[in-house]
């Protein structure tokens, strides 16, 4: 119930309760409000109790949200409210936004200014991991989780402007992407021969989809549908991460779109770019509908030595002997490390790397932007060109010359 206090005749002071705040304070909303003169004096008892259940609604109803709340109270909010975002994603947010609370968590919205940033900038800059100076993209990273918080501020006209926005960013170094060579993947595909068979299938999937290790540690057998003997679909659309004292967290993609991985006969891999609804189509080779085929009758036969029964359509791909519970994304990446150091390929590949390795192929053999761009489930081109930079500079040089040497320059 909202409390009303009279202050005078036609003035009166509305407070609502709503809940503690983290560090236990209760958190109330008060308005002070003027009863018109054309109310006449029987009415005001009415409008003001109409004024108290109007502005208890909205409270109660989480609008009441301000201008002179802390950052960290809205930012806490904010994540609460975010649906867009894998778990590992948010539970990224959430540790990096605890790091910048000591410098402005304490100050409200309408108190945040562009200096504050800036210090805080400052003092993150100090910072070192493992030993080494961390680097300015990582500072910058910090800030661009504030101002996504600040920009939902703005966009619920709670503060008139991003004071993020207004700061001058030093230019970061660009860390080129370490993307393995066609000889790189064919030899840690010979070294995968003696593989058990779920780590084989993993990592050739992971070359061949350029799926993210989240992804495909969540696929389950309906997301797998054989058509024919050439021919099979493959849906993605959950992705499963570690969260640091949460375990196993499984979510949507990191783009939350429907990614469509379809293998057929085709000997040789036509792309299509990313449609609006967020599908992506990858096309195979006959070989691997042929080798998933496979896996599929090896894991039906684990099923019935270890659980005594059919394999389930809702069983996961890759899960652990004698349970319904999926592998984990570590052991993939552990196991990863001893195939390198086995076969003594470069220490620097790691399973993303398959993903990088699956995006040059593409582009080495043609395909444009957008296509590569939509096969990955980046959510924005620009994503695609920033990484692989390298990749279709030396596209656009082989370009230039096959044109100067058809018009004989």
């Amino acid at each position: 119930m909202a409390s009303i206090k009279q202050l005078d005749e036609r003035k009166f002071k509305i407070t609502v309760s709503n809940g503690y705040r983290p560090d236990g304070r209760k958190i109330s909303k008060a308005r002070t409000i003027t009863v018109p003169d054309s109310v006449g004096r029987r009415g005001i008892r009415q409008y003001v109790s109409r004024a108290a259940e109007e502005m208890e609604r909205t409270v109660k109803q989480g609008f009441c949200e301000d201008a002179e709340m802390t950052f960290e109270e809205y930012s806490l909010r904010w994540l609460d409210r975010q649906v867009k975002y894998a778990a590992g994603t948010i539970a990224s947010y959430r540790r990096m936004l605890k790091v910048t609370y000591p410098f402005i968590g304490a100050i409200k919205l309408n108190k945040l200014r562009p200096i504050a940033l800036e210090n805080m900038l400052v003092e993150l800059r100090k910072r070192s991991n493992h030993g080494k100076p961390v680097q300015e993209a990582t500072v910058q990273k910090y800030l661009t989780v504030v101002s996504a918080v600040l920009s939902d501020a703005k966009r619920n006209e709670i503060i008139p402007k991003n004071p993020a926005h207004m700061i001058d960013l030093p230019d970061t170094e660009k860390r080129e992407q370490f993307i393995p060579t066609e000889e790189d993947a064919n030899r840690f595909l010979n070294a995968l021969l003696d593989e058990p068979q779920e780590y084989k299938i993993f990592y050739v999937l992971a070359l061949y989809t350029g799926c993210r290790r989240g992804e495909l540690c969540a696929l389950k057998w309906h997301d797998f549908i054989m058509t024919d003997k050439y021919r099979c679909v493959l849906t993605v659309s959950r992705s499963r991460s570690h969260i640091p004292g949460q375990g196993a967290k499984e979510g949507p993609t990191k783009n939350i779109c429907r990614n469509v991985v379809k293998v057929t006969g085709e000997n040789i891999i036509v792309k299509e770019p990313k449609t609006a609804s967020g599908d992506r189509y990858v096309y195979f080779s006959a070989e691997m509908a042929s080798l998933l085929k496979e896996y599929r009758k090896f894991c039906q036969q684990e099923t019935e030595t270890y659980d005594e029964r059919e394999l389930s359509a809702d069983d996961y791909i890759f899960r652990r002997h004698g349970m319904k519970l999926p592998m984990t994304p570590s052991s993939f990446t552990w196991r990863f490390k001893l195939i390198l150091k086995k076969h003594e390929l470069p220490e620097n590949l790691n399973i993303h790397s398959l993903r990088h390795t699956s995006a040059s192929l593409m582009i080495a053999g043609g395909a444009d932007v957008a296509t590569v761009s939509g096969i990955l489930g980046h959510s924005q081109v620009s994503t695609t060109l920033d990484i692989y930079t390298h990749a279709f500079d030396d596209k656009k040089k082989a370009a230039s010359a096959v044109l100067q040497e058809s018009l004989d320059i």
